[in-house]
């Protein structure tokens, strides 16, 4: 919506041509509404949706699954600092899970190519850590696979940042599973 309302001010657009603009691509199915006030030209690829909650990352089992560590297909896993309310959500007809994580924990993630969209995608050892974090212990055998290609190097440097408990667990996985 941001991008429309600097497209037609540019252009001395009044409020209301906008809304009327919006609703008539709607209407024609050429946008897609994610959330209030966030649309996509997108309308064929459910991974658009974390880009209605800036920063954000793909994380979880979503992320297992991009890395190709899990070979079934999982809902996208919206991981993000914002105020914003956890839980599952849809998008024509797809679920997706947002959750929220501290800002100090909003870390470990870089940007891949996903079906010709650059999204943010977590790193091994911060899904990993995430994993455990959230209490996610499903699938057994991608978790197993994830703690083989850890690099114990980095996720000692990501746990510096948690507290003993978590560095703890997230330890005691890891060499559990390796």
């Amino acid at each position: 919506m941001a991008d429309l309302k600097t497209l037609l001010s540019e252009r001395s657009a009044s409020p209301g041509y906008m809304h009327l603009l919006l609703h008539n691509l709607m209407k024609k199915k050429e946008v897609t509404r994610i959330t209030r006030g966030v649309y996509t030209f997108h309308n064929d690829e459910v991974m658009v949706v974390g880009f209605a909650f800036r920063p954000f990352y793909y994380g979880l089992e979503s992320a297992i699954t991009l890395k190709g560590l899990w070979e079934q297909q999982a809902n996208p896993i919206v991981v993000t600092p914002r105020r914003v309310r956890s839980g599952i959500r849809q998008f024509n007809g797809r679920n997706y899970l947002v959750r929220r994580i501290d800002a100090g924990h909003f870390f470990g993630y870089s940007m891949e190519v996903h079906q010709g969209l650059w999204i943010p995608v977590s790193d091994m050892e911060k899904t990993f850590i995430d994993m455990i974090y959230f209490k996610r212990d499903r699938p057994k055998e991608a978790l197993v696979e994830l703690a083989k290609s850890v690099d114990i190097g980095i996720l000692k440097e990501y746990l510096s940042k948690y507290d003993e408990r978590v560095r703890r667990k997230v330890m005691h996985m890891a060499n559990e599973l390796r």
